[in-house]
């Protein structure tokens, strides 16, 4: 079997890396880390997409109303973060491929990526109607942006970027573009949205974008409007959110896992974060219209858990690391933690899209409960009937069936890294 995908979990171990012009240094070895962290990303995101009920949830498994950010709010960020880390390695692999051989495989991925979401967004393709009877879906109702789109889009705009930039191995370049993807996004938006308030939803220039080129009919409603939170403006600075991913995977390619390598990475978590804090004072930090704060704000906060995965994980303890140095039982329990999220990471486009297909697939089977008028499914009668109880807050049971999918989920891709299936896109 091959290794995971190239998108979201290239090859870690025994490959090049594209190091300065005049100097390139020694083959970095597998970071454990990266599996984990990413791996978490995913999980968290199937965890919070999938409660018992979404009117029964704790407050931090919910996402801010508009301006701020929830711990809920850090997932999506964090794995779109993972996806640069991953390009680091991925496009060391290919410094000396043809030019047309490298944006082939960017482009390829992209558009094949972005098909599984729109599809993914248009499955079971048919639907209950009133009558009873299944219906074909109709396509001029469908959304045309969403989650895996925008992963998509993120990942081919930040990879030719970077490999455009990033040639000579210089990273400056890269950094500087960056910058200026995310102070022209905030300069776009206060300039062409509404003066009365151009961060609200109505006032946000994109929201004119998406209904004039995509229409009202193919926008998430969710907001009560014609919105969507993955429009096609928001995917520019989640390209910025994908380059400083890459960057950061950068330094840890070229450096040894050492305490050095953690304290570089938390003074750049710590800047980032001073920088988004400053900053949200005139740019509010802000989820659905993806602000260049937000992007800082969930860049600096990922890489100090990354920094701190490393140092748990992958820096040895002849070089300070403390995962070798802990108590037996600690060691085992956070050894525990971390295996629990590495088979998330090694199968996460994977296991992400399964998670949707089977939600879609089982509400496609229904029934009547007995002296109910009313349709019910396998997974909402679980609910109802394991997971609620008399007299127990509702968001303690809505939670605990999360967790309890997540279980499930987590069965699904451990026998898959036993076996050593890892999907490949």
């Amino acid at each position: 079997m091959t290794s995971g995908p190239d998108i979201a979990i290239p090859p870690n171990a025994d490959i090049n890396s594209a190091g300065e012009a005049a100097e390139k240094p020694a083959k970095p070895g597998r970071f454990r880390s990266l599996d984990v962290f990413r791996g978490a990303s995913v999980a968290f995101m199937i965890l919070v997409n999938n409660p018992g009920s979404w009117s029964a949830m704790y407050p931090p498994l919910q996402h801010a109303p508009w301006h701020g950010c929830t711990p809920t709010d850090l997932v999506f960020p964090f794995f779109l973060f993972a996806v640069g880390n991953a390009l680091a390695f991925v496009l060391a692999k290919l410094q000396d491929a043809p030019a047309y051989q490298v944006i082939w495989r960017i482009l390829q991925r992209t558009v094949l990526i972005f098909a599984i979401g729109f599809l993914l967004g248009y499955f079971p393709f048919v639907y209950w109607d009133q009558a009873g009877e299944l219906a074909w879906k109709a396509f001029e109702d469908r959304r045309i942006m969403g989650v895996l789109q925008r992963i998509a889009l993120a990942y081919g705009g930040a990879a030719l970027l970077v490999w455009l930039l990033a040639r000579g191995g210089q990273t400056k370049w890269v950094l500087s573009a960056t910058t200026l993807i995310l102070v022209g996004y905030w300069i776009a938006c206060w300039w062409l949205g509404d003066p009365a308030d151009p961060y609200s939803l109505e006032g946000y220039i994109g929201t004119k974008i998406d209904r004039d080129l995509l229409g009202d009919k193919h926008l998430y409603h969710g907001e009560g409007v014609p919105f969507d939170p993955e429009g096609l403006l928001g995917t520019i600075p989640s390209i910025a959110q994908v380059m400083i991913g890459w960057w950061v995977g950068q330094a840890m390619i070229r450096s040894e896992k050492n305490l050095a390598l953690i304290g570089r990475l938390a003074i750049v978590g710590v800047h980032l974060l001073a920088i988004a804090y400053f900053w949200q004072f005139l740019f509010p930090l802000n989820k659905k219209i993806w602000t260049s704060t937000f992007v800082l704000h969930t860049c600096g906060l990922a890489t100090l858990v990354l920094a701190a995965i490393v140092f748990w994980l992958d820096v040895p303890a002849k070089q300070g690391g403390s995962f070798p140095r802990l108590a037996s039982a600690t060691r085992w329990l956070l050894g525990g933690v971390f295996r629990f999220f590495e088979v998330f990471g090694k199968n996460p486009l994977f296991i992400f899209v399964f998670s949707a297909l089977v939600v879609k697939t089982l509400a496609m089977f229904r029934w009547h409960p007995e002296g109910s008028d009313r349709w019910t499914s396998l997974l909402p009668w679980l609910y109802q009937n394991v997971f609620t109880w008399e007299g127990v807050d509702p968001r303690l049971g809505s939670f605990l069936y999360s967790v309890s999918l997540l279980v499930v989920y987590w069965l699904i891709v451990a026998v898959m890294d036993w076996r050593k299936i890892y999907v490949k896109v």
